[in-house]
């Protein structure tokens, strides 16, 4: 069976595959009929992945994909899949963890040889046309791979299936489980410890990445053992992250990452999954530290996901390119006359608050940053606000940076969780209210009760991952607790029944990324691997222990327990990656559970609650009087519903019941 020679990526939903669809090459995307092609054809397979935010993704694609010549040897010689890493993270992982084993640094694009039946045997990332930074041309690699696969074929095969067999121990395999230990934790914190930089925030070095999951660790070790250090080192890294270039200060919304130590200069896409992380964490950091900042750059980065980010049905689409206008970050810099072009005599006041940088080996116009004390002045000073929604209509009429408009169940999970979680701190019903929208636009996209893992308009690429149940298993959790409606809880268990039927191994130790109904995949992995946010293992294990401990079912309780025990013993295994899966651990060792009665009308308690988030609770609220979805606390009691009181539960123990708001609050604070 061979597929038409020619460019077969127009009808593909994936706004990433239809940009390659112009290209000379004959593109197909990822599916058994691409991979019987080759294997009719006797020819490797060039597999290339990124995603439509990628900048240095733009830079191979112009100067090879675009180019006749370079197409010319690409389809004489290989059959080319383009694959859209954010559409089948499942692909992506294991020709990243291929690459890796290789001894190689990973990255996006990322160009992989295959053997025709998928198993790889060679790579890199971005490859030049032409040998250059110190990389050879992208036709001299292709060639060197053709020579080898004609001369040396039984050595590539051999390659390959050893190379096969080590990414599928290591992102598949099964370990025997883990004793849940609770000073996992602590060294895991210690082991992050020695990586921070305390000036500038975040880990030491460059590139510089948020890392939700080791934050999240730091985070934990303050609310558990009191580290104060973690809680501060998550703080300054937020406030610097806050300042830098890496957030835009006009439009609001963080960037993937920095290029530089210094959060100055980033590579200007915005990732959906990188803003939700960003408005939890600061939403937890406004209630430790009540610093105004972190209220104000949720406030911005909210208004940004509600006027740039939202599509069709309500949902949120994956990222906006780094580029527009075929430059990287013209949408989002300025000169400084361009700012007094748009201000006039305000100009002197907004460069009293914010700074212009070009740094070394940045080419374009400066970037916009705070230093630390203009940051502390500009939170106090409302009349800022004005000057920069002035300075965002100019920008509202240059060339837009491309949008993947894509909806992504996992991320908008994400972003969904975290909607509601700061809805309900910051008193935003009209945040709840959205989240709850995209929640429904979701939901009700599923067939055959199954979700799908992306959408564009009307097509849908089934079927879900794990990640997508556990990622809206947590949403319909944090939606109940922002609502107190009951069938989000009913919504959540109806996700967990397709995540058992379909992605639970032969076991019940643990689950796949993919389903079992995929035929696609050459391995079927486990999910185990933080990248920027934590691994869908981690995910599974929150959306478990949370969804025990609301409806108070010991049987998924013990279920989780197995789950992260195993999770655990193949987390010991690994040498990096595994923050997730012990946050989740120390999740499941010690649940927290507050159940709340209040009256609907003048609520005492609930507020305190609201402003008081921990990622580690789960709040129930009832009204007085309140027979029906009684929640129960541990040992089968039913809390009385004919006064408010306040019952904060840790595993099977719980704390006499509170009924004063100020002790409460002592008590969630302690």
């Amino acid at each position: 069976m061979t597929l038409p020679a020619k460019n077969l990526l127009a009808d593909e939903a994936s706004p990433y595959l239809q940009q390659h669809s112009g290209n000379p090459v004959h593109w197909r995307a990822w599916s058994p009929a691409s991979l019987e092609e080759a294997k009719a054809l006797d020819r490797p397979i060039l597999l290339s992945v990124g995603y439509a935010a990628c900048h240095w993704c733009h830079v191979m694609a112009h100067e090879s994909f675009e180019n006749d010549d370079v197409a010319a040897v690409m389809n004489r010689l290989f059959v080319n899949i383009k694959v859209d890493r954010e559409e089948r993270p499942d692909i992506d992982q294991i020709y990243m963890a291929a690459l890796s084993s290789m001894g190689e640094q990973g990255g996006w694009p990322l160009t992989m040889f295959l053997t025709p039946d998928g198993k790889p045997f060679w790579g890199g990332t971005y490859f030049p046309r032409q040998a250059r930074y110190g990389r050879p041309g992208f036709i001299q690699v292709m060639e060197a791979v053709d020579k080898a696969w004609r001369e040396k074929r039984a050595s590539l095969h051999q390659s390959a299936d050893g190379l096969t067999s080590h990414v599928e121990a290591r992102l598949s395999g099964t370990h025997s489980r883990a004793v849940l230990d609770r000073d996992t934790l602590s060294e895991l914190a210690g082991r992050i410890d020695g990586m921070i930089d305390r000036d500038l925030g975040g880990l030491r070095g460059a590139p510089k990445f948020p890392n939700a999951p080791f934050m999240l660790t730091l985070w934990l070790s303050w609310l558990r053992d009191g580290n104060t250090t973690h809680r501060d080192d998550v703080l300054v890294g937020l406030e610097q992250m806050l300042a830098g270039g890496i957030y835009d200060h006009i439009g609001g919304g963080l960037s993937r990452y920095s290029t530089d130590a210094e959060w100055l200069v980033p590579h200007f896409e915005k990732m959906l999954y990188d803003n939700a992380e960003l408005i939890r964490f600061c939403n937890w950091a406004f209630a430790a530290s009540g610093n105004d900042l972190f209220r104000l750059r949720i406030e911005d980065t909210v208004d940004w996901l509600l006027r740039e980010m939202r599509v069709d049905g309500g949902a949120f689409a994956a990222s906006l390119d780094a580029d527009s206008d075929g430059e990287e970050g013209l949408f989002y810099t300025w000169s400084r006359d361009e700012i007094e072009a748009a201000l006039g005599e305000d100009s002197a006041l907004f460069f009293k608050h914010f700074t212009l940088s070009s740094p070394p080996a940045w080419e374009g116009k400066p970037i916009i940053h705070q230093t630390s004390d203009q940051q502390s002045e500009s939170v106090a000073d409302r009349e800022l606000v004005p000057f920069k929604a002035r300075l965002l209509a100019v920008r509202e009429g240059r060339v837009r940076p491309g949008l993947d408009a894509k909806t992504l169940t996992d991320w908008n999970g994400l972003m969904i969780a975290a909607l509601a979680e700061a809805g309900r701190s910051l008193a935003r019903p009209d945040w709840i209210d959205a989240a709850a929208k995209a929640f429904g636009h979701i939901s009700a996209a599923s067939r055959d009760n199954r979700l799908p893992h992306s959408m564009l308009g009307a097509r849908k690429l089934f079927p879900a991952l794990s990640s997508d149940y556990a990622a809206m298993t947590n949403a319909a959790i944090s939606l109940f607790e922002a609502s107190g409606d009951w069938s989000y809880i009913e919504q959540a268990g109806r996700f967990v029944q397709q995540l058992d039927l379909w992605h639970a191994d032969a076991s019940g130790t643990g689950y796949y990324l993919t389903a079992s109904d995929s035929t696609d995949v050459p391995i079927r992995i486990r999910g185990d691997v933080d990248e920027a946010i934590s691994s869908a293992t981690s995910q599974i294990i929150q959306a478990l222990v949370r969804l025990a401990s609301v409806t108070g079912d010991l049987d998924l309780q013990e279920r989780a327990w197995t789950i992260a025990e195993h999770a655990a013993g193949r987390a010991e295994h690994q040498a990096y990656g595994q923050a997730g899966i012990v946050n989740a651990c120390a999740l499941a060792i010690e649940p927290l559970k507050l159940v709340i009665v209040d009256a609907p009308e003048d609520p005492k308690l609930v507020p305190v609650a609201n402003r008081s988030p921990d990622p580690r609770r789960v709040d129930i609220v009832v009204p007085i009087g309140t027979a029906a979805n009684r929640p129960l606390l541990p040992g089968g009691i039913l809390p009385p519903t004919n006064r408010p009181g306040a019952w904060l539960c840790t595993g099977q123990v719980c704390l006499p019941a509170v009924t004063d708001p100020g002790e409460l609050e002592g008590l969630l604070r302690r």
